[in-house]
């Protein structure tokens, strides 16, 4: 049964609201899982924070052009095609590499990704997965900071503890 025009405007806010709240999104091919990988799938998705939904194509491209900045993607979209909303990067690419892995399957394939304005095409899986969240990289951060601030401390000590044992040397030699 068609959509209602109110169903098909109602579908693409809710879309846009998706897009607007979400800096990463992939577009994945799930045709050939079966409904039981699917469920598998989607709660792996939903344990990590991530939405996976399916979308008619053409409602997902008008949600993109409202919202400006996709057009990198819209030669992906073709075909059965389900998307991934996540907050962080590479949470949606380790998920599919889990799912893959456990399944003995290719499946979900990634079309393309789109992360804080950049566009990966297909074969960037292994990369995304790779990325760090913002959590690693603020704690690699903290610790490149917090690195000179040791070095400094322990120099210090060190040629504290050097002198000491050089005063030593000078006051038990004069004591000879």
């Amino acid at each position: 049964m068609p959509l209602t025009r109110e169903q098909k405007s109602s579908a693409v806010d809710s879309i846009v609201d998706l897009l607007k709240s979400t800096p990463t999104i992939y577009l994945t091919n799930y045709q050939g899982l079966n409904v039981a990988q699917s469920t598998e799938l989607r709660d792996l998705f939903r344990a990590q924070g991530v939405q996976y939904k399916v979308f008619k194509n053409t409602l997902l491209k008008r949600a993109m052009e409202e919202v400006g900045g996709y057009e990198g993607l819209f030669d992906e979209l073709n075909g059965p095609t389900a998307v991934a909303f996540s907050v962080e990067p590479a949470t949606p690419a380790k998920v599919m590499k889990q799912f893959s892995k456990s399944a003995n399957t290719e499946l979900p394939a990634l079309k393309a990704a789109f992360v804080d304005g950049a566009v990966y095409h297909a074969d960037a899986l292994d990369v995304l997965a790779a990325l760090k969240s913002k959590d690693e990289i603020i704690g690699d951060v903290i610790g490149l900071l917090l690195s000179p601030m040791t070095n400094v401390s322990s120099a210090l000590s060190s040629a504290g503890s050097n002198i000491l044992a050089l005063v030593k040397a000078i006051e038990e030699k004069a004591a000879a």
